[in-house]
């Protein structure tokens, strides 16, 4: 039974006449339970009959551990969490970074919606980097909720309200999305060479994302048979994720580029490969001894900075025109064929080659690794039929591209 007792207070090591109300109740261990402060003993009272109700229903929380700080926890949980290892690296590098400096000693307890949206408007950070950050700390109180730390999530189920400043950088986000006309892929794959041009002619004209594409081996290479359809297939079940590797704590452990299994359910997936497309990949895995199909001149994995600088922005961006010096060559400009394209963007460049030719929703959320939302994903499946459309649309894709530029080859034998 709860019950009250005085507390006095102490001033200079002696016991004054001045006190407080101690709340007393039974805790489900059979342990006695205590709850300082209370201005009077009725109030004191009622807290403990409270505390004891509320276990009797089984929806206690120990109010110890409501006022455990939100860093302590939220290290226990990045402990006992195994993701992916980039999936982990990003999570760290947000807690550190941005999470951490506001809500590392803050209680459980004293986390309000409010407050989180306004800090998260407050950043100094592009957008998607603020709305993923409470989506991280909305998983750690809710790992909280579930050891019974919280009673709630408060975080949970809520949408941010944009600021102005939010809502207009999303905009220009959406300028900048680009996708390359089918000539300007070629161009691209012929100003690259033989090997990265055909990572890029690749990525384009199979929606790859980029570790997916540094995961391609021969044995990738396969054949879908389907019903009386058969055709070339790319196979997808891991990608080359580069992350920096941490600890238990989160102390770093260095950079890592490493095999990961692929991230969702969808994005292990066969590709369609179109003919065009098959026959290139098939002459270029003659002869080659590495495992991998797409790799530095060494024979290492690209790291996406180095491809980006030595590869996209050398060949999209173009060259301003170098003299000759000493010990350095001249060098000719080379017009720019399209500014600021990445890999990311080829990838876009091929959904959107599937919209243009029409393919149906069921097979262009397939082939490019999506989920596709709604209950038509139950219903809608793709046929042989619908899988020949599309191969054939990108093959007249390419064709016609061909035939524009007048070439008859994409890397002209010398």
């Amino acid at each position: 039974m709860a019950y009250a007792e005085k507390v006095y207070k102490v001033r200079n090591g002696v016991k004054t006449k001045q006190f407080t109300w101690r709340s007393r109740y039974k805790r489900p261990d059979g342990t006695w339970g205590s709850e300082p402060g209370f201005p009077t003993k009725k109030l004191a009272e009622e807290y403990g009959e409270q505390q004891e109700a509320a276990i009797r229903a089984g929806r206690w929380t120990d109010p110890e551990l409501l006022r455990t700080p939100f860093g302590t926890w939220a290290r226990e949980w990045m402990a006992a969490k195994a993701p992916r290892g980039n999936t982990a690296s990003t999570r760290w590098d947000r807690l550190e970074t941005h999470i951490f400096p506001r809500w590392e000693h803050t209680p459980l307890q004293a986390i309000t919606w409010f407050d989180a949206e306004q800090w998260a408007n407050g950043l100094d950070c592009d957008d998607v980097t603020a709305t993923q950050c409470l989506t991280i700390m909305s998983s750690i109180l809710t790992g909280a909720v579930d050891k019974k730390m919280l009673l709630v999530n408060p975080l949970a189920g809520r949408r941010r309200s944009r600021t102005a400043e939010a809502k207009e950088q999303q905009a220009e986000r959406e300028q900048d999305k680009l996708w390359a006309p089918p000539e300007i892929v070629l161009q691209l794959a012929r100003r690259a060479g033989p090997l990265d041009g055909m990572h890029i002619l690749t990525v384009a004209f199979t929606g790859l994302r980029w570790g997916e594409s540094l995961a391609v081996r021969s044995s990738s290479l396969t054949e879908r048979m389907e019903h009386d359809f058969t055709c070339p297939a790319l196979a997808v079940r891991q990608e080359v994720a580069e992350y920096r590797k941490r600890g238990p704590a989160g102390e770093k452990l260095g950079m890592v580029v490493a095999l990961e299994p692929v991230k969702t359910r969808e994005s292990k997936r066969t590709i369609d490969v179109p003919p065009f497309l098959a026959a290139l990949l098939a002459s270029y895995v003659e002869g080659r001894t590495q495992e991998f199909l797409f790799v530095t001149r060494g024979g290492d994995h690209w790291r996406r900075s180095n491809f980006g600088r030595q590869v996209m922005r050398r060949h999209a961006d173009g060259q301003k025109a170098v003299e000759k010096t000493r010990g350095r060559a001249a060098k000719a400009a080379v017009p720019p064929l399209m500014v600021g394209l990445t890999m990311r963007a080829l990838r876009h460049t091929h959904d959107t080659y599937q919209e243009q030719i029409g393919v149906k929703p069921s097979l262009a959320f397939e082939q490019a690794g999506h989920k596709r939302p709604g209950i038509k994903s139950v219903y809608q499946h793709p046929t042989p039929e619908m899988r020949r459309e599309r191969l054939q649309g990108l093959e007249e894709i390419f064709q016609r591209a061909m035939r524009s530029l007048g070439w008859s080859e994409i890397w002209p034998s010398s």
